[in-house]
């Protein structure tokens, strides 16, 4: 991590390349006429928004905590919880620190690891750092859209809930510094580690043992049979796009590797195996597409739950029809003012299995 002024040398010299690049440009436009152009100032200023620690770049404006409360019940509480305690979607913002933190500025949850999980106001230095990152990457479904003043009052609010802030707090520019020195963490910034110099302090401590190493390594991965599914069929938690990765966890593991022990397959032992196998797993595919990072099935995270849709719909004649084609483009207004984004990636026939179990209850 930097510290306020190590960090503003980086910004410095990261200018000075961005107006070498610039001069770059300037010579390749006469170079070569007609291609390409000089980006306007307006275009610059559009891009250059970020805000530094000492409070360079931010806008003059302000937001009070009243206001930030009614923003982040509209936009912000879907996501992160009407107190900022949400773990459905995203780790919790709020939480893990005391009012002793305010005054030493070190999060002691931190170092006793009594906290079961690190919050955002655990672990951020800077208030800059969550000013900016607000103003230029909430509300997930439309970046960019807050207000300043709106940004101000979300900020606010957060602290708010934080313990730091009274509730009839007004944050602007003209007193952000003074809040900065109220961060809990704020003292909880360091360099000397090796992440930031090679030279420094390790994370880690071991001692290198070379000897009595094996000749011939013969690399493959496996896990104990009383982990192998702890977690579910880990096939199923990869990326939906490109090779798939990982075995089925919920059958069993061959007794040998496979070809050079390389990799291990799968093992289906009976033919009542290989039917189920070639018939696709409802549930699986909304887990394999992420529809359950935003859809409980009795409960409802981002977008409505399962029950609740086919509550709604299963009684339609064209349900299955409508359904597919709001997954297919995007929809929103139905359910609230989070929309949902276009699920161009999954194939219709793969939908359309979704959409049976989502209607018959998703059981």
């Amino acid at each position: 991590m930097f510290r306020s002024t190590e960090r503003g040398s980086f910004l410095l010299a990261f200018a000075g390349l961005i107006f070498q690049l610039v001069l770059t440009d300037s010579v390749c436009a006469q170079s070569f006429p007609n291609v390409g152009r000089s980006a306007t100032s307006a275009e610059i200023a559009a891009w250059d928004i970020d805000v530094r620690p000492d409070f360079k770049g931010l806008p003059k404006g302000s937001g009070t905590v009243s206001k930030g409360q009614q923003v982040w019940d509209d936009k912000c509480a879907s996501c992160h919880g009407s107190f900022g305690e949400s773990n459905e979607v995203f780790t919790p913002i709020v939480g893990g620190t005391s009012k002793e933190d305010v005054k030493t500025g070190r999060v002691e949850s931190l170092a006793n690891n009594k906290q079961p999980q690190r919050t955002t106001l655990m672990k951020v230095p800077t208030i800059s750092t969550l000013w900016d990152y607000i103003n230029r990457a909430m509300p997930w479904t439309a970046p960019k859209s807050l207000t300043v003043e709106e940004v101000y009052a979300v900020t606010a609010y957060i602290l708010f809930m934080g313990e730091i802030l009274p509730e009839d707090f007004t944050l602007s520019d003209s007193n952000i510094a003074e809040v900065q020195k109220l961060m809990p963490n704020r003292n909880g910034m360091t360099t000397d580690h090796g992440l930031r110099d090679v030279g420094g302090r390790p994370d880690v401590q071991s001692t290198a043992c070379m000897k009595d190493c094996t000749k011939q390594l013969q690399i493959h991965s496996s896990l104990p049979d009383i982990a192998r599914s702890a977690h579910g069929n880990l096939q199923q938690q990869n990326r939906h796009f490109g090779a798939v990765r990982g075995a089925d966890t919920l059958r069993p593991a061959l007794a040998q590797p496979v070809g050079d022990g390389s990799r291990r397959e799968l093992v289906v032992a009976t033919a009542t195996q290989k039917a189920a196998a070639a018939q696709p797993d409802s549930a699986a595919l909304a887990k394999q597409y992420g529809c359950l990072a935003c859809h409980g099935v009795t409960n409802k995270i981002v977008g409505p739950a399962f029950v609740d849709i086919a509550a709604r719909y299963q009684s339609q004649a064209n349900a299955l029809q409508l359904l597919t084609e709001r997954v297919r483009k995007g929809a929103s207004g139905n359910w609230g003012s989070a929309p949902m984004p276009a699920q161009t990636q999954l194939p219709e026939t793969e939908v359309a299995v979704i959409l049976q179990w989502v209607l018959a209850g998703a059981r």
